[in-house]
């Protein structure tokens, strides 16, 4: 069965995104926009983690966050807090009231994404999987290995983040300056042409002669891992 995860967020251009790339790495997600609907919906069923916003209407996550950790059915349940508010006694009070992470907006959505992942990790270990498969390539994060056809690839530290990144989203076009922020992080100031030098270096360790490419370069775009490389295997 797939791991389940409800937002709980009322802006929705946010929750589309992080539906969007919940559902790339294979979980099933469900959102609501209010903290009193949220409520309602955890008496009926408890996902295996909540992605909870601190500034709701109806009620607020903080104190829905509260009232979750009061009961016996959600006071285990992994709590991933998103909110505007980022001073320290925000973040104290956040996870005091019993929130287990806190990601401040705006936040990298890869970094939500592997703060997920942790989260489960320790909840619930048997609900991660560390394959990312696609075609006749499969990486492995645990082990931080590459292997295609069989062929064990060696990848640097770059070049394996940059994979494993283009990896979760199939077909999904992404501006240089959308791997830069997903692949080195936010706060790293470095040229957009340095994708284009690790894209390159990527190729050549994947692609043997009569090799189809994985990577699609869209002209003026960016880069995807090739969706219909990923089906045609």
């Amino acid at each position: 069965m797939p791991t389940n995860i409800l937002i709980v967020e009322d802006e929705e251009p946010l929750t589309l995104l992080l539906r969007y790339n919940l559902e790339s790495e294979g979980y099933a997600v469900d959102s609501v926009p209010r903290g009193d609907e949220a409520e309602t919906r955890l008496r009926e069923s408890v996902p295996d983690l909540l992605i909870l916003d601190w500034m709701l209407p109806g009620l607020s996550g903080i104190e829905l966050c509260r009232r979750l950790r009061a009961r016996p059915e959600t006071e285990r349940m992994p709590i991933l807090m998103l909110t505007a508010r980022g001073e320290e006694t925000e973040r104290v009070r956040g996870l005091a009231t019993g929130a287990d992470d806190y990601v401040v907006k705006p936040f990298s959505v890869p970094e939500l994404v592997a703060r997920v992942r942790a989260l489960l990790r320790r909840a619930k270990p048997e609900h991660i999987s560390t394959l990312l498969r696609a075609g006749d390539i499969e990486l492995d994060r645990e082990t931080k290995r590459v292997h295609r056809a069989g062929r064990e690839l060696h990848l640097g530290p770059t070049e394996f983040r940059l994979l494993e990144f283009l990896m979760q989203s199939p077909g999904r076009v992404y501006s240089r300056e959308q791997l830069l922020d997903g692949v080195w992080g936010q706060d790293v100031y470095i040229d957009e042409r340095t994708v284009d030098v690790h894209v390159g270096r990527l190729r050549k360790a994947l692609n043997r002669p009569r090799q189809p490419d994985p990577i699609r370069t869209v002209r003026g775009s960016g880069y995807s891992f090739n969706e219909m490389f990923a089906r045609a295997h």
